[in-house]
């Protein structure tokens, strides 16, 4: 159970919190001779971190569920969640947010797909409210 552990919080931190491209950045910034105890250059390199963070995972989300909706056209959306309708449909994207493992950056690009197919507003609320609010990372 350990190892597995173990696994899951190298899994978190480095591939999904991207630590590595922190070290990176902050070596970056003492080979330039900044000293990284400075508030002013942790501060810049957390903006330099967190910059391109939010950029790769925009970019790898975008393309995935670009790709998804190669295979999923917005009629079919729409068909297959217009089935429910008011507070039914308000509860199905609500549960569909929190099964979800999207920050509210990653929840934006799915938003955008549910707007295209022609959902109600209130239905797309639901799910982009209900996605970022349980996120379990």
């Amino acid at each position: 159970m350990q190892v597995l552990r173990s696994v899951w919080d190298f899994f978190q931190n480095q591939i999904l919190g991207m630590s590595w491209l922190n070290d990176v950045i902050g070596s970056g910034l003492s080979a330039l001779g900044l000293d990284i105890g400075n508030r002013w250059v942790a501060s810049a390199q957390f903006f330099i971190y967190d910059t391109i963070k939010i950029t790769l995972l925009l970019c790898v989300l975008i393309y995935i569920i670009s790709y998804i909706q190669s295979y999923f056209p917005p009629e079919r959306t729409k068909k297959i969640l217009g089935r429910f309708h008011g507070i039914g449909a308000n509860t199905v994207a609500a549960l569909l947010g929190t099964v979800t493992p999207f920050c509210s950056c990653s929840s934006i690009p799915l938003f955008m797909g549910f707007t295209s197919a022609g959902l109600p507003l209130g239905v797309t609320f639901s799910f982009l409210i209900s996605s970022p609010m349980v996120d379990l990372g």
